[in-house]
């Protein structure tokens, strides 16, 4: 997979889980703000995990 389609994938993730988050605490504005930051960076982890097992 592309590392953009990674990160894309991330952050899809990080705004599903920040969205319950913040449901569930009533604060909707900061959990998926927070959401879509780890799941970028997860993203990105990812895309470069799969970059080492290639070479």
């Amino acid at each position: 997979m592309k590392k953009e389609n990674n990160i894309a994938l991330g952050a899809g993730f990080g705004v599903a889980i920040g969205a319950v988050l913040g449901a569930s605490t009533d604060n909707m504005g900061l959990w998926i703000c927070v959401g879509i930051a780890l799941g970028a960076g997860f993203g990105m982890t990812l895309g470069k995990k799969n970059d080492n097992n290639k070479s």
